[in-house]
């Protein structure tokens, strides 16, 4: 069964941070707080979490279209090819915030990856999901919980989260109340922005 750790977004406990950190590092699986909807989440490195991921979302993995959940934007460049100064702009004025940017991937990307041309990158705006990926050193890979056939008590509060989710996950981490409205996925791969959803972010960032 699940851990049911609490963790304030206000002052996230460093001990309470490790504890899941250390989950993430051994291939676990966690859902966490973002600055939209609660998210699944794990290592972007570990191969085994990935694939239990798609098992759970019912997907193959190489046809999975899930976010990189980073830090801030100096993981770019890791992931992403060279990006012009328009798009590096919009980038600067949205993140970290409640948008996905679509963007063309490199030749580094992690082997489960490698066949991607384009990858979804996250930078919430939220201080524990900002201090996971610090902790961790590299990306979460995540996929939102929220579906849209569900009672939306069960993607929005943390102990319904959990009474669902305890048998599928390692942990699960109360961050307060989450919302019920995704992320704004902006396309910036072609170089024209391109609105592929409307979420949370406001859609004329660009």
């Amino acid at each position: 069964m699940a851990l049911f750790i609490k963790i304030y977004e206000d002052n996230p406990n460093p001990r309470e941070v490790e504890n899941a950190v250390g989950i993430l590092r051994k291939g676990g699986l966690i859902i966490y707080p973002t600055d939209t909807v609660y998210s699944l989440g794990c290592d972007i490195a570990n191969s085994k979490a990935l694939e239990k991921i798609a098992w759970i979302k019912g997907v193959k993995l190489a046809k999975a279209n899930w976010s990189f959940v980073c830090a801030d934007l100096s993981n770019l460049s890791d992931y992403v090819r060279q990006i012009d100064t328009a798009t590096f702009k919009i980038l600067k004025r949205a993140l970290p915030g409640p948008y996905t940017f679509v963007l063309p991937g490199n030749n580094n990307l992690p082997k489960d990856f490698k066949k991607k041309k384009t990858v979804g990158i996250r930078v919430p705006d939220n201080a524990i999901a900002k201090a996971l990926v610090d902790g961790l050193g590299n990306p979460i890979v995540s996929t939102s919980i929220y579906d849209e056939d569900e009672v939306l008590e069960y993607t929005t509060d943390p102990e319904l989260i959990f009474e669902k989710w305890q048998n599928k996950v390692d942990l699960v981490i109360d961050g307060g109340y989450g919302g019920n409205v995704a992320s704004t996925v902006i396309d910036l791969s072609q170089g024209e922005p391109i609105l592929l959803r409307e979420g949370k972010g406001d859609p004329d960032i660009f």
